[in-house]
């Protein structure tokens, strides 16, 4: 009987079509959207992944990433002193203003690091040397945004807060759209960068002994030091989840998603409906021969289950090929497909083909075996 069925799809070259145009949609849709915005969240916190530094200390009310709350001077001596600390270092975050060569002003973030480590900055390097942030007036750009920058080269001088700013390396690292340009330097020079403020420390950087657990660490920093410790992968949570609550970003993309499954219901609904219509004489003389509406129930789920695995590969595949192509080499564009999308996209889509199959199964339970008698 389940042959019999893929005969009865396959057999319909157009209805077979709408079937899985209608689910690929759909699926392609649920997959693409959904990647941007898993790309989006992973720009948001680019700069605690790219660091790789696995604790950050800071502020008990910091919310999120680029909205530190500044710290006391005393604070990176008092993570210091913490037992299980192997080593702690200064990280400065703020905005300020870039003069352009051609005298134009640009918002940039600046992040000021240990000078003697230069712990804090992402280790990819496009463009010069990184060790050189500790010549005088040294800053470092990340590679997405120097069209922000002005297209600049090594060596290339800005004016930041009136100091002398000389581009001495390029970091390659994502962007994030939604952020300033980001310039590296030292933390003596970030003093005279950044505006004049009482505290300038933003972040503590943290890396546990290795005889001791990071779980333990935190749990002592937290503590001994009134301050906010947590995992980089915590700190990424808790940055994306700000984003989260605090934008349309979810909502509008969620909308959107949500019509591509609507769309994708109607579509193979209505076209799974018309198949056992216009096969109804068919599905009759099945009853009439012994078949049971149990069995005719498992063949209108096969067909369904059939095109919507069909459709889910077309769909993903599509994705994965515009991936690889488009998206991988326009910087600008966030995309990024964990895996757990794709489990997310297969179990919609298998509710998809469920719901889509619910008044077809509806029209073969009352089918009468007479039918097939009718005229």
């Amino acid at each position: 009987m389940y042959l019999v069925a893929l005969k009865m799809l396959f057999g319909d070259k157009i209805k077979l079509f709408s079937l899985i145009a209608g689910l690929t949609f759909s699926v392609l849709l649920i997959t693409q959207l959904g990647s941007i915005f898993c790309g989006l969240m992973s720009r948001f916190s680019q700069q605690i992944i790219s660091t790789e530094v696995p604790v950050w200390v800071m502020d008990r009310n910091t919310e999120m990433l680029d909205a530190p709350i500044p710290l006391t001077n005393d604070a990176l001596m008092r993570v210091r002193n913490v037992d299980g600390v192997e080593w702690a270092m200064p990280l400065a975050n703020s905005m300020t203003k870039l003069k352009l060569k051609s005298g134009k002003r640009q918002t940039v973030n600046i992040v000021g690091v240990d000078a003697s480590s230069l712990i804090g900055i992402p280790p990819h390097v496009q463009e010069g040397d990184i060790k050189d942030l500790n010549l005088p007036d040294a800053i470092a750009i990340d590679k997405n945004n120097k069209k922000r920058f002005g297209n600049p080269k090594i060596g290339d001088i800005f004016e930041i807060n009136d100091q002398r700013a000389k581009i001495v390396a390029v970091i390659d690292m994502p962007s994030n759209a939604l952020s300033a340009p980001m310039v590296f330097t030292t933390y003596d020079k970030a003093m005279n960068y950044i505006p004049p403020q009482r505290n300038l420390l933003s972040y503590v950087l943290v890396k546990p002994a290795s005889n001791i657990p990071q779980e333990e660490v935190i749990r002592r920093i937290n503590e001994r030091t009134g301050l906010s410790a947590m995992s980089q992968g915590d700190f990424v949570w808790k940055t994306i989840m700000w984003y989260v609550k605090n934008t349309g970003i979810p909502i509008n993309m969620g909308m959107t998603v949500a019509l591509g499954v609507i769309f994708g219901v109607a579509i193979t609904a209505q076209t799974f409906y018309t198949f056992v219509v216009e096969n109804i004489k068919q599905l009759a003389t099945l009853k009439a021969l012994g078949v049971t509406n149990s069995i005719l129930t498992r063949m209108i789920l096969l067909q369904s289950l059939c095109v919507g695995l069909i459709g889910y590969g077309l769909g993903v595949g599509w994705v994965g090929m515009v991936a690889s192509t488009i998206f991988k080499k326009a910087d600008k564009l966030a995309f990024y497909t964990p895996y757990q999308l794709l489990i997310v996209a297969f179990i919609i889509m298998i509710g998809v083909c469920l719901v889509s199959s619910l008044l077809s199964i509806v029209k073969i339970r009352k089918i009468e075996p007479a039918t097939v008698f009718r005229g």
